[in-house]
């Protein structure tokens, strides 16, 4: 029998301790939000006392649109065929980064497209070209499947991918991929994409050549909240074997021109309270994830706002551009200026930070 929300009693002492997957779905399921949001922010203040909400002066560069993967959950994909479809040019990245150093930037977030021509090689000289030119930004890219995909096309180890493109310049590798760490879930939503132990694996792989990676988690699609709690054991598990993960970011499916909500329009739109209720809960369960991002591109400034009162230290990236949830519908955007003022407008205190999470500047 489900415990109405009214009758559920909290331990107080369970941000001293580590939660059971029971424990966090009770958590999920009965909790008030606004219980949830003093236990996570009490969590938080025991990582960081000093009330620091980091961000990031980035850009996303989508090298390439061109992907065999044909996830159904993504708006942003073509196929080598379609008329609009793209390999940047070297020079029209060299632009992009430009540009991002006009302001400040000292990051790029580099991702496909799983191109299925693309071998090592281009990737060496890719990442060789921008590491070069420009040794003063953080080429922070290439998501598991691409690294799974550049070695099997490339007959080679997925180790010797990550340490050839490490050699070149390539500093970490974002958790892209990881959507829902089921292989029930991963086979309706993307059922040519990477299994949960081989996306696991990759970043295993990278954290054992003192490569830091981050964690994702897309959810609002068909998974249960059981699932959920499945995919931060995963994580977490994970993080205490290596401590190779330095952050963990989470955001709610986007549907709008994707496969998935034509064959799936039960798929409902995810609420705020979902969203800050499952981060309150990631902040409680990850106890050894140091850094939690909020998602305003998903969930828009205010709720991104709001995801510092429940767990997230980071408000991310300025994102001077991104292209694949905008291509499923969501579009916001946020300045250094505004990220600034949304800060100080809870009481804590900004700071703008590198891929590492060093500060790089007080404001």
């Amino acid at each position: 029998m489900t415990k109405k929300i009214d009758d559920f009693k909290i331990d107080i002492n369970i941000i001293n301790r580590r939660i059971t997957n029971k424990e966090a779905l009770d958590l999920i399921k009965n909790a008030s939000l606004l219980e949830l949001g003093k236990l996570a922010s009490a969590k938080k203040s025991q990582l960081h006392p000093e009330k620091i909400t980091t961000f990031i002066v980035d850009r996303n560069i989508n090298y390439t649109n061109v992907c065999w993967v044909d996830c159904k959950f993504c708006a942003f994909f073509r196929h080598g065929k379609d008329e609009d479809s793209y390999v940047l040019k070297f020079d029209e990245i060299d632009q992009k980064i430009e540009e991002l150093l006009e302001i400040g930037g000292t990051q790029i977030l580099f991702q496909g497209g799983v191109h299925p021509k693309l071998k090592i090689d281009y990737y060496e000289e890719l990442v060789g070209h921008i590491h070069a030119k420009y040794p003063q930004i953080t080429i922070h890219g290439f998501s598991a499947i691409e690294i799974d995909f550049i070695a099997r096309v490339s007959r080679i180890s997925k180790l010797e991918v990550l340490k050839r493109l490490q050699a070149k310049g390539l500093s970490s590798i974002p958790g892209a991929g990881a959507e829902i760490l089921s292989d029930r879930v991963r086979d309706i939503i993307a059922p040519k994409k990477m299994d949960t132990a081989e996306w696991l694996e990759v970043h295993r792989l990278a954290h054992s050549i003192g490569m830091k990676t981050t964690a994702t988690m897309m959810f609002g699609t068909v998974e249960t909240d059981e699932e959920i709690i499945e995919h931060w054991e995963h994580l977490r598990k994970l993080q205490d074997e290596t401590g190779g993960f330095r952050a963990f970011i989470m955001w709610s499916f986007q549907g709008k021109n994707t496969k998935l909500m034509e064959e799936h329009p039960e798929i409902k739109p995810q609420s705020s309270n979902k969203y800050l209720r499952l981060l309150a809960v990631s902040r409680l369960y990850l106890d050894n994830f140091r850094n939690m991002q909020s998602s305003w591109v998903t969930q828009g400034s205010y709720i991104g706002q709001l995801a510092l009162k429940f767990g997230a230290n980071d408000l991310g990236s300025t994102m001077m551009e991104e292209n694949v949830v905008k291509a499923a519908g969501a579009a916001n955007r946020m300045n250094q200026d505004e990220m600034i003022r949304l800060i100080k407008d809870v009481d804590e205190n900004p700071a703008k930070r590198n891929t590492a999470y060093e500060i790089l500047e007080r404001f």
